[in-house]
C-alpha cells in the first residue's frame, strides 16, 4: 500500500509557529509538501520556518477580515496555488462561570477560533472550490463535544467549529473540496502549559478521566490531520475526529482506572 506523502502539494498552516500548528508544518513538510506558516506571533514565524522547513511565512490575525485575505493570498503567490489548509491558529480560555465573565474576552475567543477558521476557510475555498479540488482540516476540540462547566466560550467556538466543519464539507464536496477537523484532548502544547502554569486545571484529573491514561502529544494531533489532508481518506468529508485518547468514548462514573480495580471475588 502506498505511504502517505505530499509531494507537489501546497500547504498553509496557521498557528504555524508553535504547538499542533507548527508541528503539523514539519510534518507535511517532511512529507513532501511545500508548506507555508501564517501566525500573529510575526517574530516567532522566522524560527518556526527553519525547524519545520517551510518555503515562506505570513503573519496577521484570523480573526481580522483583511489580515485573513492576506495570508490566504500570500501563501497562494508563494506557493504558486493551495492545495491543503490546516488551521491551527487559536487560543484559549481561563475557567469563569458564564454569570462572572467578561463580554469582551468571551467575544475574543469566539472571534479567534470560530471566526478565524470561517475567515479561513472562506478565503481558502476561493481558490480551491474553482479548482475543484483541496484539502482542509481545522481544529475543534474534546471542549465542544460535552459541556465544561467554566469554560463557555472555548467551548461554544468549537463546537461551531464542529459545526461549520460539516457544513463546509456537505457545501464544498461536489467541487472536489474536503474539509474535516480533528477534536484534541489536552495536548502537551505551550497553550495547555500556560494554563498548568496558572494552575487552571490540575493535570492528574485528566489523566485518570483518560482512558489512554495521559495528555496527547503534538505529534500524535499532527500524524491524525496529515491522514484527513491526504488521499488516504479520500472519501471522508464533514467528519470531527476525536483525537482524545478515548476520553469521549469514556461513559462511566469516577475515574478510568478506579473503574478497573478488582471488585471482590
Amino acid at each position: 500500500m502506498q505511504q502517505i506523502r505530499f509531494d507537489g502539494k501546497r500547504a498553509l498552516v496557521t498557528g504555524g509557529a508553535s504547538g499542533i500548528g507548527e508541528t503539523t508544518a514539519k510534518l507535511l513538510a517532511d512529507l513532501g509538501a511545500r508548506v507555508v506558516l501564517a501566525d500573529i506571533n510575526a517574530d516567532g514565524l522566522k524560527a518556526a520556518m527553519q525547524r519545520t522547513g517551510a518555503v515562506g511565512v505570513t503573519s496577521g490575525d484570523v480573526a481580522n477580515e483583511q489580515d485573513a485575505e492576506h495570508m490566504v493570498d500570500d501563501a497562494a503567490r508563494i506557493l504558486g496555488g493551495l492545495d491543503l489548509l490546516f488551521n491551527s491558529a487559536g487560543i484559549g480560555d481561563d475557567l469563569v462561570p458564564v454569570h462572572q465573565q467578561p463580554v469582551d474576552r468571551w467575544q475574543r475567543v469566539l472571534d479567534v477560533n470560530l471566526k478565524g477558521t470561517y475567515l479561513m476557510c472562506r478565503n481558502a475555498g476561493r481558490i480551491m472550490v474553482p479548482q475543484k479540488r483541496g484539502a482542509i482540516v481545522n481544529v475543534a476540540s474534546i471542549v465542544g463535544l460535552g459541556a465544561f462547566p467554566g469554560r463557555s466560550a472555548y467551548g461554544t467556538a468549537k463546537a461551531g467549529i464542529m459545526h461549520l466543519t460539516a457544513t463546509l464539507g456537505c457545501e464544498w464536496g461536489a467541487d472536489g473540496v474536503r474539509v474535516n477537523a480533528i477534536a484534541p484532548a489536552y495536548t502537551k502544547t505551550p497553550m495547555v502549559r500556560d494554563l498548568l502554569d496558572r494552575k487552571i486545571f490540575d493535570p492528574t484529573k485528566i489523566e485518570r478521566r483518560t482512558p489512554l491514561g495521559r495528555m496527547g502529544l503534538p505529534e500524535e494531533m499532527a500524524k491524525a490531520t496529515a491522514f484527513l489532508l491526504s488521499d488516504w481518506a479520500s472519501y471522508i468529508t464533514g467528519v470531527t475526529l476525536p483525537v482524545d485518547g478515548g476520553w469521549s468514548a469514556f461513559g462511566g462514573a469516577g475515574d478510568v482506572a478506579r473503574n478497573f480495580e478488582p471488585q471482590g471475588k
